[in-house]
């Protein structure tokens, strides 16, 4: 079993309140999983309005289909995101067990 995690910043530069914020990401957090099997959660950053962090994590029996999904899903976010700018990205595979 394989684990693929990415870390990703979002720049949010219109967002003038946390509610502003949470509706970005939560637009996010819907459209992706939508799409695509994956896991995501805003991991840091909660109480800065124009930056959300979100982690993606996504199980596979292989390495390299872990890794697919979750770096389509990041391809995705960045063309279809016109109020976020992705930022800073860190992708790592984990081998369980």
């Amino acid at each position: 079993m394989f684990v693929a995690v990415a870390r990703v910043e979002l720049h949010i530069p219109a967002a003038t309140s946390l509610k502003d914020k949470r509706r970005v990401v939560q637009s996010v957090k819907g459209r992706l999983a939508n799409q695509f099997p994956v896991s995501i959660a805003e991991i840091a950053a909660q109480r800065q309005w124009g930056l959300a962090v979100l982690g993606v994590a996504v199980v596979s029996g292989t390495a390299g289909h872990a890794r697919e999904v979750v770096e389509a899903a990041l391809r995705t976010l960045e063309r279809t995101r016109l109020d976020a700018d992705v930022g800073a990205v860190d992708v790592e595979v984990l081998s369980a067990f």
